[in-house]
């Protein structure tokens, strides 16, 4: 482990959803405050423009995500702000095509299968970032990256029944959400396996762009799904691949997306570099040797506004998940453990 202070929190709670709302609103409640509410996103997001996408979308999520929706209400009380706020700020990327949601993920498939992601954000939410450990009181549970202010499964989770999040965005143009792609990331960790959270989001297509990476418990299939915008792309992982902040293989986001110089550059390296044999995950994804923008984004200035705020290492097997976090480059993971698999849930 490192020997620096971690900038990497870890935060526990179990009970009901309301409950684990409530715990990841204290969390996050001072970087909130300090820091997103004076923020230009902040405002953007809050904007009147968006009211009626908004309401069409609070009604989809009570409708068909009510657990989901407590956990909403727990997080608003948690950061002492309106539900109405929060929810639209866990809607970000379904009313704004570009939004500070970065992120790079690389995929090793084959016997000893590996998913590794960099973890992109606000650089002002650098060290007030947290693992956030959930049981749920009717069964189930996952251990996920969290934002302040933010729902789980949007960035990189395990649950426990074992199935591997890595999530990365896309800005794809001219969407009209019925629900938010933030919710539909939550609702994925309550699912007990990769099949049935392949059916969750193809029931619910009309949301903003999300890619997510997605391991089968127990070491078995990985898939590249692209969704959004009405529409769901799955191609199963059979090589290695790496994955940045555009649409690849989803239809409707290779005819109009926004592709940023960083998700560009990222792309190309990676590539490049998986072509060259190099597999390791930190050598990809903490590369900074690119004639573009790095894939390792540390640059106060970086023109997207987001730095790798974490990197994660993720290696299923038929028992669990083996992980590590890691919070800066050079250095020990900060956190590191062997995720059990409980099939029951």
């Amino acid at each position: 482990m490192s020997e620096s202070p971690s900038l990497i929190g870890r935060q526990r709670a179990a009970g009901d959803p309301r409950t684990l709302g409530l715990a990841l609103g204290r969390a996050g409640r001072r970087a909130v405050h300090e820091h997103l509410l004076p923020s230009a996103d902040w405002a953007a997001v809050m904007d009147p423009a968006h009211r009626g996408h908004l309401a069409r979308m609070a009604d989809t999520t009570r409708r068909h995500f009510p657990a989901i929706w407590a956990e909403l209400e727990g997080l608003a009380e948690g950061l002492g702000l309106a539900l109405e706020s929060v929810f639209a700020w866990n809607c970000r990327g379904d009313l704004l095509a570009s939004v500070p949601d970065g992120c790079t993920t690389l995929v090793v498939p084959g016997k000893r299968p590996l998913i590794a992601h960099n973890e992109d954000g606000l650089p002002c939410l650098r060290g007030h970032c947290f693992l956030f450990e959930a049981r749920l009181r009717q069964g189930g549970g996952f251990t996920a990256f969290c934002y302040p202010g933010s729902l789980p499964g949007h960035t990189l989770a395990i649950t426990r029944g074992g199935l591997v999040q890595a999530v990365n965005n896309l800005r794809l143009r001219g969407v009209s959400p019925d629900v938010p792609r933030m919710v539909l990331g939550r609702a994925v960790l309550d699912q007990p396996g990769l099949d049935e959270a392949l059916a969750l989001l193809r029931r619910h297509p009309g949301s903003g762009g999300f890619h997510f990476t997605l391991a089968a418990p127990g070491g078995g299939r990985i898939v590249s799904l692209e969704f959004g915008g009405g529409e769901v792309s799955v191609r199963p992982v059979e090589a290695p691949l790496v994955h940045a902040n555009h649409a690849l293989h989803h239809r409707r986001g290779l005819a109009s997306q926004v592709i940023t110089a960083s998700s560009a550059d990222r792309q190309r390296r990676g590539e490049a570099l998986i072509e060259a044999g190099i597999l390791a995950p930190l050598a990809i994804l903490h590369d900074r040797q690119s004639a573009g923008l790095p894939i390792l984004r540390l640059d106060p200035e970086d023109p997207d506004h987001e730095n790798t705020l974490a990197t994660a290492v993720f290696e299923p097997g038929p028992d669990g998940v083996a992980w590590r976090l890691y919070d800066r480059p050079d250095a020990a993971p900060v956190h590191a453990g062997f995720h059990p698999r409980h099939p029951a849930g």
